[in-house]
């Protein structure tokens, strides 16, 4: 059959370009606004002809966003992937002991996740304060890891209540232990719902801003979110530098998802489905 172009067809497709145009032109705005100099008040649809790099010059020297960059990807690194174990080896006794016990764990779990963080911030921050862990990368990272980890069990519990027992059954027959059975035939199979708890985990931990802001006040140890809007604050008069390191921070990820784009859309359709 030949693959022809119906009216339903076209104005689908121009209703998913113009949607991709619009997610586009924030980023665009401020690619046009990061490339010109501080008396260019020209409108921001138009590029201008020569960039100007002074301005991410300015942001990198001024702002510390390359540090604020490397302190982002080191913190949302180790949290996901902490998000990820910690949330298979939570998942997987109260997927399959279901239990009273491990369902009354399981509700207080799945509960949390309807709790704002920012509600508990003050108890949050006194507790961090007596351990020692503000300003510093493991206290965030902490705050982070247990932020994520309610909406990961409960993706995690309910992927693995999907999973066939018989599998594990016949491993457990061939003479495989607990842990060879949870690290060689269950781990292995959760690489869609890891993949969809990865995406949403980085992202949101990536893009964190109100906890960041209070715990991370250095220079030194401050995240990305909370840089970028404090150097946007002290440059309310040179939007050009402001803009270009709004555009610095998104480098990274746009990086990070053209590598990794498959395994993105794969992780996300599979774990959708299940």
């Amino acid at each position: 059959m030949k693959n022809t172009a119906t009216p339903s067809k076209v104005l689908i497709y121009a209703g998913l370009a113009l949607i991709a145009v619009l997610q586009l032109l924030p980023f665009y705005f401020g690619l046009t606004t990061a490339s010109k100099p501080k008396t260019d008040l020209s409108s921001p649809w138009i590029f201008p002809g020569e960039v100007h790099w002074t301005n991410f010059a300015t942001a990198i020297q001024q702002g510390n966003i390359l540090q604020a960059i490397g302190n982002s990807a080191l913190v949302t690194v180790v949290s996901t992937v902490l998000v990820c174990v910690l949330g298979a080896l939570t998942a997987y006794p109260l997927a399959r002991r279901v239990t009273r016990g491990n369902r009354l764990i399981y509700a207080c779990i799945i509960s949390l996740i309807m709790i704002p963080p920012l509600s508990v911030l003050v108890p949050l921050y006194t507790l961090m304060k007596d351990l020692g862990g503000l300003n510093t990368h493991w206290g965030i990272i902490v705050l982070m890891v247990t932020g994520n980890l309610p909406l990961a069990v409960f993706l995690y519990t309910a992927f693995m209540r999907s999973l066939p027992v018989s599998i594990e059954e016949a491993a457990t027959v061939d003479g495989a232990g607990p842990l060879q059975v949870l690290f060689r035939i269950v781990f292995p199979m959760l690489r869609p719902v890891t993949a969809t708890v990865a995406i949403l985990a980085g992202v949101g931990i990536w893009n964190e801003f109100a906890l960041s802001t209070y715990f991370l006040r250095t220079d030194e140890t401050r995240t990305i979110a909370p840089a970028v809007a404090g150097f946007f604050a002290a440059q309310g008069s040179d939007p050009g530098a402001a803009a270009a390191a709004s555009v610095l921070s998104v480098v990274p990820v746009l990086v990070a998802y053209l590598f990794l784009q498959r395994s993105f859309i794969k992780g996300m359709v599979a774990g959708s489905l299940k």
